[in-house]
């Protein structure tokens, strides 16, 4: 079954059924992408594959395969609308909304698209039959072809594309893999831990997870790891970017009995190649022999660990309710000041170096508080070392629970869950149905049809998050278990508790590590911020993520500048980077440039700007005055 080495070494062959090979990554700017083109164009040489871009808040496949679009459908979801002269008012259907889409105002029940998850509880609750679904679209799927080398051959190609404002990127990946059909598949996943990631972890065969040796790259292979062996998938790691840093992730590989399949060198000239777009196998034939290896490699993976098992108490994500201290808000009412200014650092993809210079500016900063909103892989407190001063659970959902003693295993809950996580498992005695909660929505659909009221909602531990004391000030952070949702809620939940800090220790500043991407945890980050920091490189891509988060930061009607990182990488490029700023109506705020000691400070768990020298550090000071003056 899938691919193996074809016999000279440089070429693979397809054998058996069709795979799906998921590349993944805890964070972005890794190298997933890179990787992922360059293995879909080998194993197209020699099999009928289709290279499927499931980063659909930031999808940049193209930039490298250089596809010709055949197709273009809508990515369109059911959303209730509500006839006014049915209605009377009653409110069933406010009821059964479990995620606060329907709203009872005097005089009608509003509809609140973006919140809608499309599980249809309000239509079947509804006694007067006054609600139907009409289709709203979020995105679009791209289906065409890109050339294979200077063959003949074709490699199919899938790009999904959210809306920019849209927060459904898992209806988005659903379609993109819908429209793939039965070929050999390499799927191009989201970066990090969330649910847009696991919506394309879990459809695959095989997941090759890309790292790099540094700390930042360790933290989020081991909270991939940990999705992975949850969803019982054979997996194997890539290190690129090898002799940056040190041997924590081989070890760590090694201890884990994780094998790893691909080794990339650190190269400049490898960095300056993927930053005009070109693939790695067509622009380095000699490293075409290690994708070969890499493919053999994927085809003897065995699944280390699995499912706990889905459904139990202990399963991923479920949890009895457990007592927790009084938030800081809610000590003698405190709450935020709104007179704290608040700079949110954010990039349209991950690794563009946001964390480190986020890092910066809060160590050159005065008194300030520091949030890190990205939640599903936070990197921060990796560099400012903060010792824990207090932690809560955080709970943002339900998910539903299937109770086998009063289970008739009469499959109704199964046929009105919309999102498959109902799973019938075969028993002795016929079926056991259980819920998968990776799945779960926690819409209570399934509670509301159940004929023996065998099936209830329980609190979802989605994570942790903390208060800390760091060299820099207060730090409000967060785990978000990996494969949770409700991303958006905890980010929420960091900001407004990092500005109740500010006011109890008289703050002025509060300086925030924002998610990457566009999606609900980077609405989350914005959402009465004071100003921004989009922090870009110069690469195809990073043109590409700047236009995108611009489009995103303007909606918010926010100031906004924007620093080019690793300018000297590709001069021109960083011209055009500028040249977009500009245009876009965002000043360029400063250059900073590569600099190695940005690593050593990584791997001693320091800022850049504590170091005496370092060209990066002498910029990112004069970044922080400009900041500081235009923005703040």
């Amino acid at each position: 079954m899938g691919f193996v080495m074809g016999g000279t070494g440089t070429g693979v062959a397809g054998v058996g059924a069709a795979r799906r090979i998921a590349v993944a990554s805890g964070k972005g700017g890794v190298g997933k992408t890179t990787i992922a083109t360059s293995l879909a164009l080998l194993l197209a040489e020699s099999d009928t594959v289709t290279y499927v871009d499931c980063d659909v808040e930031e999808p940049n496949g193209q930039i490298f395969l250089k596809s010709t679009r055949c197709q273009r459908r809508e990515v369109l979801v059911s959303v209730p609308e509500i006839d006014p002269d049915r209605c009377t008012r009653c409110g069933a259907c406010v009821t059964a909304c479990r995620s606060a889409a329907l709203l009872a105002l005097p005089d009608r029940i509003a509809v609140v698209d973006s919140q809608c998850n499309g599980c249809g509880g309000c239509v079947s609750a509804c006694p007067e039959h006054a609600i139907r679904e009409v289709p709203r679209s979020v995105g679009t799927i791209d289906i065409g072809t890109a050339a294979v080398g200077d063959t003949e051959k074709r490699l199919s190609t899938v790009r999904g594309e959210m809306w920019v404002g849209q927060v459904l990127a898992p209806e988005v990946i659903r379609a993109a893999l819908a429209a793939a059909g039965g070929n050999s598949l390499v799927l191009d996943a989201p970066p990090g831990t969330s649910c847009p990631a696991v919506e394309t972890m879990k459809t695959a065969d095989v997941v090759l997870l890309v790292t790099e040796p540094t700390p930042f790259g360790l933290n989020d292979l081991a909270l991939a790891v940990e999705v992975v062996r949850y969803l019982g998938i054979p997996f194997g790691v890539a290190l690129n970017r090898v002799g940056i840093g040190d041997d924590r992730v081989e070890v760590y590989c090694r201890d884990e009995g994780i094998p790893i399949l691909l080794e990339l060198p650190d190269d400049r000239s490898i960095a300056a190649a993927c930053s005009r777009g070109e693939v790695l196998i067509e622009a380095f034939p000699a490293l075409r022999s290690r994708f070969a290896a890499l493919a053999a490699g994927l085809s003897t993976c065995v699944p280390v660990g699995g499912r706990g098992h889905r459904g139990g108490p202990g399963a991923l994500g479920v949890t009895a309710t457990i007592p927790a201290p009084p938030w800081p808000s809610q000590r003698d009412g405190a709450d935020a000041d709104r007179s704290v200014r608040e700079l949110v650092v954010i990039s349209g993809k991950g690794g563009t170096g946001k964390t480190s210079i986020a890092a910066s500016l809060l160590a050159l900063a005065d008194r300030p508080i520091a949030a890190d909103c990205d939640v599903d892989a936070a990197n921060l407190h990796l560099v400012l070392q903060p010792a824990v001063r207090d932690t809560w659970l955080f709970t943002g959902g339900e998910i539903a629970l299937i109770d086998q003693a009063k289970c008739i295993g009469c499959g109704v809950c199964a046929s009105a869950c919309r999102f498959g996580a109902v799973v019938a498992l075969t028993t002795g005695d016929g079926h056991e149905y259980v819920v998968d909660p990776v799945s779960c929505e926690g819409c209570g659909v399934c509670v509301d049809v159940c004929p023996t009221v065998a099936v209830e909602l329980v609190p979802a531990m989605d994570g942790n998050w903390f208060v800390s004391d760091a060299s820099t000030g207060t730090l409000a952070h967060a785990r978000l278990e990996p494969g949770r949702k409700n991303s958006g809620k905890l980010v929420s939940l960091i900001r407004r508790e990092a500005g109740v800090e500010a006011v109890r220790v008289g703050a002025q500043i509060m300086i925030t590590d924002g998610s990457p991407g566009i999606g609900c945890p980077v609405t989350a980050s914005l959402t009465g911020a004071s100003a921004v920091l989009i922090v870009a490189e110069p690469t195809l891509s990073g043109l590409h993520d700047l236009r995108r988060v611009a489009e995103l930061v303007k909606q918010f009607q926010l100031r906004a500048g924007v620093c080019v990182n690793k300018a000297d990488i590709n001069p021109e490029l960083a011209a055009r980077v500028e040249i977009e700023a500009a245009a876009l109506g965002f000043p360029v705020l400063g250059r900073v440039r590569y600099d190695e000691a940005v690593t050593t400070a990584q791997l001693r768990q320091a800022t850049v700007v504590d170091q005496e020298t370092g060209i990066a550090a002498g910029d990112i000071r004069r970044l922080w005055t400009r900041v500081r003056d235009h923005l703040l």
